[in-house]
């Protein structure tokens, strides 16, 4: 397995899907930005509820997730119209669940600061918006491999 795995990371498809990795990394760190800040702006400033804040911060976030996405990091497709773009969004809204359900968590259950649970809820979304955008993007069934990059 590990030998398939280098040989086809030589591929000129392996390159560009780590490429495409690394863009979408730098587009996580950017939306995470976005994210942070909002949340903490809006809990510590402007005395929302971190729940609360959270959700707008996440939301505000998808959408500059979304517009980095079509533009930068899957910039050999085109956006494929409504589909494509409600695939996104349902995908999107699913891990504004999962973040609500986990910063709850994190920090009525566990006790962590908001921000700290911030920080993890956020790397375990990060692997779940990759593989579901990817497949939004190249709006592909369930198992079938997106192709390699257009140049």
């Amino acid at each position: 397995m590990i030998n398939r795995l280098k040989v086809r990371l030589k591929t000129k498809e392996g390159k560009n899907r780590i490429l495409e990795l690394i863009r979408f990394g730098i587009n996580g760190g950017i939306s995470f930005f976005v994210d942070y800040v909002i949340l903490y702006i809006l809990t510590k400033y402007a005395g929302i509820y971190y729940l609360v804040s959270s959700c707008i911060s996440f939301s505000i976030s998808m959408v500059v997730n979304y517009v980095i996405c079509f533009v930068w990091v899957f910039r050999g497709e085109k956006n494929k119209g409504a589909r494509t773009t409600t695939i996104f969004v349902a995908t999107s809204a699913m891990g504004l669940g999962m973040n609500q359900v986990l910063m709850w968590s994190m920090v009525r259950l566990i006790g962590f600061h908001f921000m700290l649970a911030k920080l993890f809820s956020a790397n375990i979304i990060w692997f779940w918006n990759y593989f579901t955008k990817r497949r939004a993007v190249y709006s592909l069934p369930p198992g079938a491999d997106p192709p390699a990059e257009k140049h």
